[in-house]
């Protein structure tokens, strides 16, 4: 793992999840308010509890085993497991785990996609998956 991944894990390990909120909260202004929200690259697993504007409960959606795989300059996205607290979302869901989808480049983003396919590859839940054998 080089450097700028370590620095990279780090930091988003020691943001403080009040300051993600907030600056979220900015953007979805009117939309929506992120209520909680954690993530561990290193194990690969997110969570995310929202409050759409007008709805009465909060949905919440559990992320498991997601990772980049890149091949000769073509990048796709892959999730391993996905669930969530409603049945229309879960639903959605289950379509779309454990298949590789391809992501789109726009030409600003891909001086980055490089680097962000090295912080989110597929190398790093299968080396995990068998030390934990």
């Amino acid at each position: 793992m080089s450097f700028k991944i370590s620095l990279t894990k780090a930091v988003i390990k020691w943001t403080p999840n009040k300051l993600v909120s907030w600056v979220a909260n900015i953007v979805l202004k009117d939309i929506a308010e992120l209520q909680d929200f954690s993530i561990d690259l290193d194990a690969r697993k997110s969570y995310v509890k929202i409050q759409l504007v007008g709805e009465p409960e909060a949905i919440e959606v559990w992320l498991e085993g997601f990772a980049i795989i890149s091949n000769e300059g073509s990048y796709k996205l892959i999730v391993e497991q996905a669930k969530s607290n409603r049945i229309w979302l879960n639903n959605i869901l289950s379509r779309i785990v454990a298949k590789e989808w391809k992501i789109p480049v726009p030409p600003q983003i891909e001086p980055y996609m490089k680097f962000m396919a090295e912080l989110l590859s597929y190398e790093g839940v299968v080396e995990k998956e068998l030390q934990t054998l």
